[in-house]
């Protein structure tokens, strides 16, 4: 597990490194197939019909093809293994040892695409029709079987299904998502042809020629479309229920990206019928740069959704995304986590928040925790440590001691603002109630909704809430008994007694 590599501390946050990277290299390698099959389909349609225009156009969209797909896509693809190397070597390691053979197919798939794809762009005016034609397949066939093969691998991470019991291999790779899935990122590799074809398109100087490559690109667009949404809904219904279960209870995010995916798909459909189709003769630089980010977008959208479904996990059911195997878990909760981290620094704290924490948050930066514990204690933090796979957001259990946990906390609390959380906020009264349940509650118990208590809480009595700050740490393995000043609670029951049992002040979780 993650424990035997050192780490390394990424200020920005793994996820923004990542998406950085990642989103641009998946979003141009699906280009390089969509475009791949437009340019020999274009090409094969133009020479039938003597289409002297067209056959002018795609050497230029080859150029541009050419340069984005073997410079921008072998540097972002490299820059994908580095940082995957760097942030998860762990998983990185699980895939590369259970999928060997699968990678090496892939890459195998690469290099013909690659020399494919140089002779196609320099075998215009060096190859015959028939010849340059049938390198434009090569390229297209071998860059679709490279998607074809890591498919297998992507899909695995999110649905290994019956592998998880059996091992075998086979079963792993044709996964429960692995034919929605690469049906949708087909349909996504078309559109995104469309797409570049029609930024490519703008530059025609002829109103005539711009307009009918337009309309031309535009169904191109919209063919991809059409195969995409079906799929989508399929590769939804083929996530395990448990999975759903946890995104409409815990994870509000990947409902957020996945409804956001979905209206994007819209609006790019609405608007390429728009700009390609009714104002084809109107399409200019800037209205096809506008269609090129809100691809992006969409992509950028989907893979963010596809990353955040399957948390806790980086391959779901059998590595947490802090790299810890869960088959490690008996071991970790008898030993604690420090006996096996390997590389240590000296300082427990730092190390302990690096290998169970570091991974999805920073202190100020990425998924920052200062906000959250900013004007709370040690014990309160060490609390939640323990507790982190009761609350909302579906992080991984905690498995070290409890030593550890308060460690951990030192570390966070050091790096805190230690003002009270009127001085920090300015609040007082009910407004300051609402933010200490907020900080000191929310994280477990949303107002209307995920895991309410407003049931119990709402309406009770001034005993009733004496009872519970007695007792709050005895309530439940995992919570956090009240660590806070008197203020602060007699402001937080101020809160609690405008509620009514399941009120919808969801506003109030973090």
């Amino acid at each position: 597990n993650i424990m035997i590599y050192p780490v390394w501390d990424a200020g920005i946050g793994y996820g923004y490194l990542m998406a950085a990277i990642a989103v641009v290299h998946v979003f141009i390698s699906h280009f390089a197939i969509g475009g791949g099959l437009y340019l020999v389909v274009t090409e094969t349609r133009a020479r039938r019909r003597n289409d002297q225009a067209l056959l002018a156009y795609l050497p230029r969209l080859s150029k541009f093809f050419a340069l984005v797909t073997l410079v921008a896509g072998a540097i972002t693809g490299v820059g994908i293994w580095f940082v995957i190397g760097l942030i998860s070597p762990a998983a990185t390691e699980a895939l590369i040892h259970h999928f060997v053979w699968f990678w090496a197919i892939e890459w195998t798939f690469f290099v013909v695409e690659i020399a494919a794809a140089i002779l196609y762009f320099y075998g215009w005016t060096r190859l015959s029709a028939r010849n340059h034609m049938i390198i434009g397949w090569i390229y297209f066939i071998a860059a679709w079987l490279s998607l074809v093969v890591i498919n297998g691998i992507v899909s695995f991470m999110l649905t290994p299904g019956d592998w998880l019991a059996t091992g075998e291999i086979w079963t792993g790779y044709f996964n429960p998502t692995y034919w929605g899935a690469l049906a949708f990122r087909t349909g996504i590799c078309i559109m995104l042809a469309g797409l570049v074809a029609m930024l490519v398109a703008s530059r025609e100087k002829s109103p005539d020629t711009r307009s009918r490559i337009s309309r031309y690109n535009a169904l191109w667009t919209l063919v991809g479309i059409a195969i995409m949404a079906p799929s989508y809904r399929l590769y939804w219904t083929e996530i395990p229920a448990e999975v759903v279960k946890a995104v409409h209870t815990m994870m509000p995010s990947p409902q957020v990206y996945l409804s956001m995916s979905v209206w994007s798909m819209v609006v790019i459909a609405v608007l390429v019928t728009v700009i390609g189709i009714v104002f084809s003769r109107r399409l200019h630089l800037v209205s096809a740069l506008l269609l090129m980010i809100c691809g992006l977008a969409f992509f950028g959208e989907f893979e963010w959704f596809r990353e955040s479904v399957r948390k806790p996990y980086v391959i779901y059911g059998y590595q947490y995304g802090n790299g810890i195997d869960l088959a490690d878990e008996s071991k970790i909760r008898t030993d604690g986590l420090l006996p096996h981290i390997a590389y240590r620094t000296g300082n427990d704290g730092a190390d302990l928040f690096r290998r169970a924490c570091g991974s999805c948050h920073t202190i100020g930066g990425y998924r920052a925790l200062k906000p959250a514990f900013d004007g709370t204690d040690t014990m309160f933090i060490a609390g939640v440590i323990m507790g982190t796979h009761m609350m909302r957001g579906n992080m991984p259990p905690f498995f070290g001691k409890d030593t550890e946990a308060k460690a951990i906390a030192r570390y966070i609390h050091d790096r805190l603002d230690h003002r009270s959380l009127t001085e920090i906020y300015g609040l007082s009264g009910m407004e300051l109630g609402k933010k200490v349940y907020a900080i000191r509650c929310g994280k477990c118990h949303v107002i209307g909704g995920y895991n309410d208590k407003s049931e119990t809480i709402a309406g009770a009595s001034d005993d009733d809430y004496a009872t519970l700050k007695s007792s709050s740490g005895e309530l439940s393995e995992f919570m956090p008994g009240w660590s806070g000043t008197d203020e602060e609670w007699n402001a937080m029951i101020q809160y609690l007694k405008t509620l009514k049992a399941g009120g919808a002040d969801a506003t109030s979780g973090l």
